[in-house]
């Protein structure tokens, strides 16, 4: 009996991790895709640079920066300059769009397009799923 006591709460756990980890969400009335495992591998300057993609009817929304290690002087510059970019913009079109990168932040600037793109490939794939 206390074999299955602990099995059925593991079950639970393991099923709420997989839950948690989906990349795509639904938020506000949005779908959300969020980068975190899409893109564990892609670092900036001194780590992940995660982000959630906010999309409706097939347009970015908004794009929210998750934690990350980055300089805040930086990442300050890119939250204000280039993610207004994307806002508004077709998915499709944004998985593909050259966006200037912040000077001195080329390397954090290049791991958010590398988000941005991957996220928006994974919402094109996926979104009839």
């Amino acid at each position: 009996m206390k074999k299955r006591l602990f099995t059925v709460p593991l079950l639970a756990l393991t099923l709420m991790s997989f839950v948690q980890d989906s990349p795509i969400s639904e938020e506000q009335g949005m779908t959300v895709i969020n980068t975190t495992t899409l893109c564990a591998d892609v670092k900036g300057y001194a780590d992940a640079t995660p982000i959630k993609i906010y999309i409706k009817d097939g347009k970015i929304n908004k794009i929210k920066t998750l934690h990350n290690a980055e300089t805040p002087r930086f990442w300050a510059l890119i939250k204000k300059e280039v993610l207004p970019k994307w806002e508004g913009m077709d998915v499709k079109k944004a998985a593909k769009a050259k966006v200037d990168a912040v000077t001195g932040a080329t390397m954090s600037s290049k791991a958010l397009m590398k988000n941005v793109q991957a996220g928006c490939d994974y919402y094109v794939k996926n979104q009839n799923k």
